[in-house]
């Protein structure tokens, strides 16, 4: 028997098609595996800049720098994450009294009651460390501390908010804070590094320019 033109041409085009099809696969892997190594050296970067600042900060404190633990991974360990089934929520369920006492520690803030509210919000997230509300507790936490004058406690605190939820909704006004805490502690070099992260992680956010105010600030290079 004897295929027509017709048969020998389709036949050809599927396999041109099967063929450009297996080469766009070929590139889409490559091009995952090339974005997973970036997406390690983020984190990794990250996480490092982590460690290096809660050294300093332990430094200034007169602390003992040996009993620093491993900074954990940013963003979490990848390798516990797993995936399941999405399911409807009209939001997150808060505890009871949660809110009563984040917007007792928030009204502690806004009436110039910094230290109170600064304790206020450190009890919350020990009481509720899973809430929603807990990276902006950190926030205003150190908020708190930078209104009363604590330069100190208020880089930590940003710190531990980022370090702990750096893909949070406040996480880019708490990186830019925490850059600006190190630059008020005379850490210029890690203040304009910090603040340099701000445009990296978030490019668009609102806090972007004031980042590149506070570089200009800090007469960042």
């Amino acid at each position: 028997t004897t295929q027509s033109p017709n048969s020998v041409a389709a036949s050809g085009s599927v396999l041109d098609r099967l063929n450009a099809l297996e080469a766009q696969v070929q590139q889409l892997t490559a091009a995952t595996e090339q974005l997973d190594f970036r997406i390690g050296r983020v984190v990794s970067d990250g996480t490092n800049r982590i460690g290096d600042l809660e050294f300093r900060l332990v430094e200034l404190e007169g602390g003992d720098v040996t009993k620093l633990g491993e900074t954990s991974t940013l963003g979490g360990d990848a390798s516990s994450v797993t995936l399941s089934a999405p399911t409807v929520s009209s939001g997150p369920e808060l505890a009871i009294g949660e809110k009563v006492d984040f917007d007792n520690a928030v009204r502690a803030f806004d009436e110039g009651r910094f230290q109170e509210s600064a304790d206020m919000m450190a009890r919350f997230t020990q009481t509720y460390p899973d809430s929603p509300l807990t990276p902006k507790a950190q926030l205003i936490r150190g908020k708190a501390f930078e209104g009363a004058a604590d330069n100190k406690s208020s880089a930590r605190a940003y710190l531990e908010g980022f370090s702990a939820y750096p893909t949070s909704e406040v996480a880019p006004e708490t990186l830019f804070r925490l850059g600006q805490a190190l630059g008020a502690l005379g850490q210029n070099d890690a203040g304009c590094q910090t603040l340099s992260q701000v445009e990296i992680r978030f490019p668009g956010n609102e806090y972007v320019p004031q980042a590149e105010q506070a570089m200009k600030t800090l007469q960042c290079p």
